[in-house]
């Protein structure tokens, strides 16, 4: 009988081990070590492998090592495109200089983030912008194109996110017509491709990995190369994506892209077609028509037979309208490549609104969310555990799946049942840093109700407060924009540290402005409650508003409340309450970020103490010590005092 590989991490992250030699003020972390050695065991021999560790734990590292060394293909999943680079630019390389070799690494992102050849030529041709201040953008996207190696949008600095005209000229699947297209071979969707097939280790994030499933059965095909080793970190991410993308929506701006790319494709063919024009007119009013109306169910939950007779009637209008396009369309002698796949894009956005209106499918909540002026029609799935069970977790060999907040009640059974998981092992490693010495938890005795109109102005008195022991450098996070709106208000004028609000500018200009403001305070809401980093004193104090619940009044939470009440659960117990509490880990889990890091978590929600669930929040909770006054913490905070006189811009801005 062949002896097993012995594992790779005796010699790579011991006292003399190869990490050491790398990185001079490397420190031994058995928790490190133990998330390496069950790491390679999975990957190894098969099986499900889910790891909560601890911030400072070193994860990364621990699973890139074991998935190097493994000899075939391995997938590892992050959280979020910044999570990726950040594998990419930092960890990956540390790696390879510790073991003294290179390692074949690809970068794969969602098609939308790579330009299209096809239709970059087409809108050079014949585009037309929807803002005029755009077009220096679109010069740069031409300065940059012959030049690129990669067609990845990130090389092109200050594009925004949200520029019109790239959504016209990306490879997204949509715009796609697969190996018909005359440019697939120099398609950097192909090349990216390419690279991925010959890596060791492939690097995507959650919303590829999770598109990649949801198109494998399409005409498009799977972007991933196939693979049988996947490693998930920030896995408490993948059921939210997972919803996402599983689900099927529509606005107005779907319509208006159909339409806008036919005329477009028309006019560089220099085809007159003037039937087809009339037909792309006419979906195009029925779609403003049919969205206009829509406006009405704003926030409620479609059940089959919802619409009025009006919306039922402009329904039926648009429903005819889009077969009108697409015969127009498959009319036209010797038409390019690029309008047959325009007539298939037709016919899915007719199948995808039939879907949606008639609202049919129990295992779907539908509903419509608002955007700014923008009406979406949804239809989101209830439960994606059997999707990721069919689609991922069973067609993988070994699977790692890691965060530093999965686990609740001490255990994985909440994430569990949430994503489908039959995990052969279990493991949870404590972080390393010295929350007892490094933190003080304070939670007032006596707070309004969140719900009662007194809490914004009791929370923006205890923000107040505990910015002026902290001399600001605090993260004021908020369950709601509501109660973001209502304090901000009251501290405007009488906080004396600069004050950055969420929505004044992009998060990354937020987040380097917050960096480089000495006693900066950030007040935001859900978005900044992870994938944070902020390191040192520029950050001492992190105060939540209230328990992160999800609100009942939500269409998908509402719909998964009434499954698990059918089913005979306990809906606030089995979901409410789990589900918040890895959100709260996550918000508090800003402060603490490396060994020196010291300062104030505060939640201002009475509720830990007073409820019994409580007691379920504070057992998760990192271990600091819990006090209630404000005066222990103004002890705290004296009892390791900060210097005074030191701000960002004078350490160096680090």
């Amino acid at each position: 009988m062949r002896e097993r590989d012995p594992s790779p991490t005796a010699s790579f992250f011991g006292p003399r081990g190869a990490l050491s030699r790398a990185l001079p003020a490397y420190e031994e972390r058995p928790a490190q070590r133990a998330l390496a050695d069950a790491a390679h065991e999975v990957l190894r021999d098969g099986g499900t492998l889910l790891a909560e560790a601890g911030t400072g734990t070193g994860k990364t590292l621990a699973y890139l090592l074991p998935a190097v060394e493994l000899g075939r293909r391995v997938v590892v999943s992050t959280g979020t495109k910044n999570l990726q680079q950040q594998l990419v630019d930092k960890d990956i390389p540390i790696l390879a200089r510790a073991l003294g070799r290179d390692l074949n690494v690809a970068v794969m992102k969602g098609r939308a983030n790579y330009l299209c050849l096809l239709h970059f030529g087409s809108f050079a041709k014949a585009g037309s912008f929807r803002h005029l201040e755009e077009i220096p953008m679109f010069r740069a996207v031409e300065d940059w194109a012959p030049a690129t190696d990669t067609g990845d949008r990130a090389e092109i600095e200050d594009l925004p996110d949200g520029v019109s005209f790239w959504r016209e000229i990306s490879a997204a699947s949509e715009n796609c017509i697969g190996q018909a297209c005359t440019d697939f071979d120099a398609c950097w969707v192909t090349r990216m491709r390419q690279r991925a097939l010959e890596a060791d280790i492939v690097v995507v994030n959650h919303h590829l990995l999770c598109a990649d499933l949801a198109v494998k059965e399409s005409s498009y095909g799977a972007v991933i190369p196939e693979y049988d080793t996947l490693i998930v970190d920030e896995a408490h991410l993948l059921e939210d994506v997972a919803t996402q993308y599983f689900g099927q929506a529509l606005s107005v701006h779907r319509f208006e892209d159909l339409c806008r790319d036919v005329e477009r494709e028309l006019t560089a063919a220099r085809l007159d077609a003037r039937e087809l024009r009339v037909e792309v007119e006419a979906v195009r009013r029925r779609a403003e028509g049919f969205f206009r109306l829509l406006a009405g169910e704003r926030g409620q939950r479609l059940r089959e037979g919802w619409m009025s007779a009006r919306l039922a009637e402009e329904a039926g209008a648009l429903l005819m309208r889009l077969d009108g396009l697409k015969t127009a369309i498959l009319a036209q002698p010797e038409r390019p490549e690029a309008l047959n796949g325009l007539a298939l894009r037709t016919q899915e956005i007719n199948d995808r609104a039939r879907f949606l209106m008639q609202a049919e499918d129990d295992a779907h909540v539908y509903f419509v969310e608002s955007r700014g002026r923008t009406e979406i029609l949804r239809a989101t799935p209830i439960d994606v555990s059997s999707l990721l069970r069919e689609l991922l977790f069973a067609q993988v060999r070994s699977v790692v799946l890691t965060s530093a907040t999965l686990a609740v009640d001490g255990g994985f059974a909440y994430l569990r049942e949430r994503l489908g998981l039959t995990p052969t092992r279990e493991l949870t490693l404590a972080s390393p840093f010295d929350f007892a010495r490094q933190a003080v938890l304070y939670v007032p005795r006596e707070m309004p109700e969140p719900q009662s109109p007194a809490f914004a102005r009791a929370a923006a008195r205890q923000v107040r407060e505990l910015l002026d022991i902290s001399r600001g450098r605090a993260f004021v996070l908020f369950t709601s924009y509501a109660n973001l709106n209502a304090v901000a208000e009251q501290l405007a004028g009488d906080v004396p540290y600069p004050l950055l609000m969420q929505g004044e500018a992009p998060k990354p200009v937020l987040l380097d402005l917050f960096r480089r403001t000495e006693n900066a305070v950030l007040l935001a809401t859900s978005s900044f409650w992870q994938g944070v980093d902020v390191v040192g004193e520029q950050l001492s104090c992190v105060i939540i508003d209230k328990l992160p619940f999800a609100s009942p009044a939500d269409p998908v939470v509402g719909a998964r409340i009434d499954r698990l009440r059918h089913r005979g659960g306990n809906p606030f117990a089995d979901y409410q309450v789990p589900g918040a509490v890895l959100t709260l880990k996550q918000g508090l889990g800003r402060l603490i970020r490396s060994a020196a890091d010291r300062g104030i978590l505060a939640i201002l929600d009475s509720r830990l103490l007073s409820r019994g669930y409580g007691r379920r929040f504070l057992e998760s909770l990192p271990p600091a010590r819990l006090v209630h006054e404000l005066d222990d913490v103004r002890a705290f905070f004296a009892g390791w005092s900060p210097p005074a006189v030191e701000t960002a811009r004078e350490a160096g801005g680090r």
